[in-house]
């Protein structure tokens, strides 16, 4: 989606972001997995992904309420439970 929305530029700075150790890739827990379940669940009309649902499950147990996102349609749509609504940053979604 990276290089499809930005391009392919931008997909090789964001892997060397991750490299380098300045994004922090966290891993998915048994909990994570059953929240992602709860949520493709809840929002079957929305067509809610694995990677959505994932990045969602992994924000709500690091209490994260900020996500950058190129595609906003699903976190204006999806309500955490430790917060009200994800902030998108600017000029990512």
């Amino acid at each position: 989606m990276i290089r499809r929305q930005l391009d392919l530029q931008a997909e090789v700075l964001l892997y060397n972001a991750i490299a380098d150790g300045q994004i922090t890739v966290a891993d998915l827990g048994r909990d994570d997995w059953a929240r992602m379940a709860e949520l493709i669940d809840t929002y079957t009309d929305v067509g809610l992904d694995a990677a959505d649902a994932s990045i969602v499950a992994i924000a709500e147990r690091l209490d994260q309420t900020v996500i950058a996102s190129l595609d906003e349609r699903d976190f204006r749509i999806i309500r955490p439970k430790h917060t009200e609504a994800f902030e998108l940053l600017p000029g990512l979604a």
